[in-house]
């Protein structure tokens, strides 16, 4: 595995992790709070974005409508049932959604969600370490490369997923610092 695939999919980790980020609540509203909403529209899983428009009017309420007005009690539906923890409203036009003011306790608790998403992401860095290591390994065994030259390659991929492990924990630190400000 060279260096640059190493990075490559390491990168690819970091911006999963961010997108994880994204969905967590920090008392502000956001359009990515939807983003893993799926509406059983017509039969089959349908994001929300794609079936209606999705917009944040102010820091407090995101505005859903739906193109289709047809779609409204399903979209209704699929929100009550998501993980996001919001009622949705109907007027018959629009379905908003308030976001309330995080309590003291709530934000302890999306400061731990925030630290289980960062740790999946460190995992999944690691595998992506483990995996270029047992192909330099594979290579050394086979005799393409030398036993100095393999552990020069291990040591550039342990530098290349402590910098990478450092970027998650920046994410974290500044994701932890959206939740806690009041």
């Amino acid at each position: 595995m060279k260096l640059t695939e190493l990075k490559s999919n390491m990168e690819k980790t970091i911006e999963a992790t961010q997108r994880s980020f994204n969905t967590i609540r920090t008392g502000r509203a956001s359009t990515s709070l939807l983003d893993r909403v799926m509406v059983d529209y017509y039969g089959s899983e349908t994001p929300l974005q794609s079936l209606a428009n999705i917009s944040v009017p102010d820091s407090t309420t995101i505005t859903i409508q739906p193109y289709d007005k047809g779609s409204m009690a399903q979209i209704e539906r699929a929100i009550s049932m998501s993980d996001i923890g919001l009622t949705p409203n109907n007027d018959g036009q629009k379905i908003r959604l308030i976001i309330p003011a995080l309590t003291k306790d709530r934000r302890k608790e999306l400061v731990k969600v925030a630290s289980k998403l960062a740790e999946e992401g460190k995992v999944a860095l690691r595998n992506i370490r483990r995996d270029a290591v047992d192909a330099v390994r594979k290579q050394e065994k086979s005799s393409e490369i030398s036993e100095d030259e393999s552990r020069d390659m291990q040591d550039q991929i342990q530098k290349v997923t402590d910098e990478y492990t450092k970027k998650i924990d920046a994410l974290l630190a500044v994701k932890e610092k959206d939740i806690t400000t009041v």
